[in-house]
């Protein structure tokens, strides 16, 4: 019993000894540590005074101004979505001056599209890699686009990588199938035709809806002979 007594009277000692160190190191350096406080608190007032009268405001500016370039878009006036008129901004000036949003971010996505669109591919890849996001379908229509003109600038192993970073984003049901069509056409124009195959095969198991899965057995079965020959 008088071991137990002697036993707790250490860990007493113990957890004082423990407390007079922490209060004399809080002694020591009580300027320092009010300095980080108020850093710590300083940053934080700035972060929301930054998000509440800087962000918000600009971000309820670039929406009501994105949305003429997104009307020329829809129109398949694609200089006019991307430059505006001289009246309304286009995408590519809305990406500009409101970098800091989600429409500036959002506004490099659509003017990658454009230049896509327009043949420019270069620049198409410039601004889709700009845009980044948590969008379950533009992300991965950003990658697949990079993709694209990777391709139709003769680059089928580039186009292969970015489709391949779409493929790995998510696995919407929408987009992902298409993607993985163009990455199995792309394997089989590169004479790959077991990396076609697992593409395939991923649109039937995985994508059995999706229309890029009606007549998918017909292109497993001509990559398998391919393979074969």
């Amino acid at each position: 019993m008088a071991k137990k007594q002697d036993n707790t009277e250490e860990v007493f000692e113990g957890v004082e000894q423990s407390l007079t160190r922490a209060e004399q190191f809080l002694e020591n350096n009580r300027n320092p540590i009010l300095y980080v406080v108020a850093a710590i608190v300083v940053i934080a007032l700035g972060i929301f005074a930054y998000q509440t009268y800087i962000v918000a405001p600009q971000e309820q500016e670039a929406q009501e101004k994105v949305y003429m370039a997104q009307k020329f878009l829809e129109q398949d006036s694609l200089n006019l979505a991307l430059n505006g008129d001289g009246y309304v901004l286009g995408f590519l000036d809305i990406a500009s001056e409101y970098s800091g949003t989600k429409i500036g971010n959002t506004a490099n996505y659509y003017a990658g599209v454009c230049y896509l669109n327009l043949g420019q591919f270069e620049n198409a890849i410039e601004y889709l890699d700009k845009f980044s996001g948590n969008d379950q379908v533009l992300s991965v229509l950003a990658k697949a686009g990079i993709g694209d003109a990777f391709l139709e600038l003769g680059q089928p192993k580039e186009a292969l990588e970015y489709y391949n970073k779409a493929l790995s984003i998510n696995d919407n049901q929408f987009v992902i199938p298409l993607v993985l069509m163009k990455a199995a056409i792309v394997s089989e124009a590169e004479g790959n035709y077991k990396e076609a195959v697992k593409y395939y095969t991923r649109i039937k198991e995985e994508f059995k809806d999706s229309r890029e899965a009606a007549d998918v057995e017909k292109y497993i079965a001509k990559a398998q002979a391919q393979m074969e020959s």
